[in-house]
């Protein structure tokens, strides 16, 4: 006769979430609610009367444009590193830095065409919902061009591989978020005019 074993404890299965991801997560949720205030703000402020109707500037669309390019380079410096391949996760964040530099540069643009066009951050509160919205995304956006400039020094420092790469995927992350943020933001200054 064989003695009984006490039956095996079931087995749980956790998914694994790094601490820096969720801190992120966390931090991505309460800026969506920060710019959905300010959205909110917005509309009811506008309903109010005494708002000054122009036209988004045309840098702001070259803007767009080099943001949603950024994220497709973003995602090719992620693709690259998960595959092994540091130099061209190199290449990759090189072209992103430069495409997010680009997109600071044109929002400067933009903001300079506001103001030939008489529309001030002071005055009309449609000016000055512009330049908070905007300002506090550029300000966002500079957040992450620091840490896409700190990840790259790494990366030319060879300190990622296919199994260690927590910070690029972070920056992946951060980054795809702000392109998306921006999308909505300038279809609804578009359109709510």
């Amino acid at each position: 006769m064989q003695p009984m074993t006490a039956p095996a404890p079931e087995e749980k299965t956790y998914t694994k979430i790094h601490s820096s991801k969720m801190v992120l997560w966390i931090a991505i949720v309460s800026m969506i609610m920060m710019f959905a205030g300010l959205t909110s703000a917005y509309i009811v402020r506008q309903a109010e009367g005494n708002w000054l109707v122009f036209e988004l500037p045309r840098a702001f669309y070259f803007s767009t444009a080099f943001l949603l390019v950024s994220s497709l380079t973003m995602h090719y410096a992620l693709r690259s590193i998960r595959a092994g391949r540091p130099q061209q996760l190199l290449t990759g964040l090189l072209i992103t830095l430069g495409l997010g530099l680009a997109f600071a540069f044109t929002q400067f643009l933009g903001w300079s065409v506001l103001v030939d066009q008489g529309v001030y951050f002071v005055g009309n509160p449609s000016g000055s919902f512009m330049y908070v919205i905007t300002a506090l995304h550029l300000a966002h956006l500079g957040g992450g061009l620091l840490y896409l400039l700190y990840v790259t020094v790494r990366a030319i420092r060879g300190r990622y591989t296919a199994n260690r790469n927590i910070q690029v995927q972070l920056c992946a992350i951060y980054w795809h978020f702000l392109d998306i943020l921006w999308i909505y933001l300038f279809v609804f200054l578009l359109v709510m005019r």
